[in-house]
């Protein structure tokens, strides 16, 4: 009885952890990754199922293949992600041009971030074989 209720409070928060990541997708303030590593951890203990639909998405899967796999993320994926959060966060603190204690809270929301993902280790750059040129 206590596996299957264990299973099903996973299972709930991996399904919230995607709701979440995907509102993360749209909105600056929340971040999508983390979000789907955790869901990615819940599934991995519930819901095989979800599991595997997490890492045979199309936009998703590899990234968090390559997470669970080295927990490492490529160059280019955390330059992107990190662009993206300056992105969104300079347009969110230009909107609020108004309120100086919101713009501080963003700013330093997003200095947090920035300085999470930039500690993200990094996957280690496949060799380039030459004789397949």
């Amino acid at each position: 009885m206590r596996q299957k209720i264990k299973r099903y409070l996973l299972t709930f928060f991996g399904l919230l952890f995607c709701l979440l990541g995907l509102i993360g997708a749209v909105l600056p303030i929340l971040p999508t990754t983390p979000f789907l590593i955790l869901a990615l951890a819940c599934f991995s203990k519930s819901s095989p199922r979800f599991h595997s639909m997490l890492l045979h998405n199309r936009w998703l899967g590899p990234t968090l293949q390559q997470w669970e796999e080295s927990r490492s993320i490529t160059r280019s994926a955390k330059i992107k992600a990190m662009l993206l959060v300056v992105a969104t966060f300079t347009l969110s603190i230009s909107i609020l041009h108004d309120r100086p204690p919101l713009q501080l809270g963003l700013l330093s929301l997003g200095s947090i971030l920035l300085l999470f993902m930039w500690r993200l280790k990094e996957a280690k750059p496949v060799p380039i074989n030459s004789h397949n040129k």
